[in-house]
């Protein structure tokens, strides 16, 4: 038997709760082909299988906050049972303690959409390191480049310097007019953002 499960219907029901990747039991039982009660009477009858950082359930406030954001979801709000979250580890032994074909099956599909998400976000974490060091980069430039800019004490107390020789000519100040230090700052930032959309595509 063959099953066809999207990868996009599976990582869809990865969530992030206690800071670990999990998937909720109504989401693991449609995957799986069972029902939600099913699945758990087969986790309780096995439950040293499933130790902490395999499977743990969610408090009531943790609950809500899931039937609040994830619109799939909102059909639990109606039960009065509390949901249990299976890790990436708790989702393939579910897998093995359903002992069917199409449990077995898709379980790949589901460790792949896992490992999937852990490398999107690994990807994501290294993107936002080298942002944050160009930025100090540019930063550290733009510091250099205005220090240097800033003009002497020297300059505007010389004795012999002419008052009037400050004042420029209206044709004159086009001329003058230079990126200063703001906008090449601007033009770093811009720059940084085009490196990391090339860098995500």
């Amino acid at each position: 038997m063959s099953v066809l499960v999207s990868r996009e219907r599976i990582e869809q029901t990865i969530l992030i709760i206690r800071g670990h990747r999990v998937m909720l039991d109504a989401d693991l039982a449609g995957l799986y082909g069972v029902t939600t009660k099913r699945l758990n009477e087969q986790v309780k009858r096995n439950r040293k299988r499933f130790p902490a950082d395999f499977m743990f359930q969610l408090t009531s406030r943790e609950k809500a906050e899931v039937v609040a954001n994830c619109d799939h979801l909102t059909r639990l709000k109606f039960s009065p049972a509390k949901p249990f979250a299976f890790t990436e580890h708790g989702a393939v032994m579910v897998a093995s303690v359903l002992n069917s074909e199409r449990a077995v099956e898709v379980s790949v599909y589901v460790v792949r959409a896992f490992v999937k998400l852990r490398e999107l976000l690994g990807t994501h974490k290294k993107l936002a390191q080298k942002l944050a060091q160009l930025e100090r980069r540019v930063n550290l430039t733009m510091t250099i480049s205005i220090l240097s800019s800033k003009p002497s004490a020297s300059s505007w107390n010389h004795p012999h310097r002419d008052p009037a020789a400050s004042v420029s000519k209206p044709e004159n100040r086009k001329n003058e007019q230079m990126p200063g230090p703001i906008s090449r700052r601007v033009v770093g930032i811009c720059f940084i953002w085009f490196l990391i959309v090339y860098l995500v595509r």
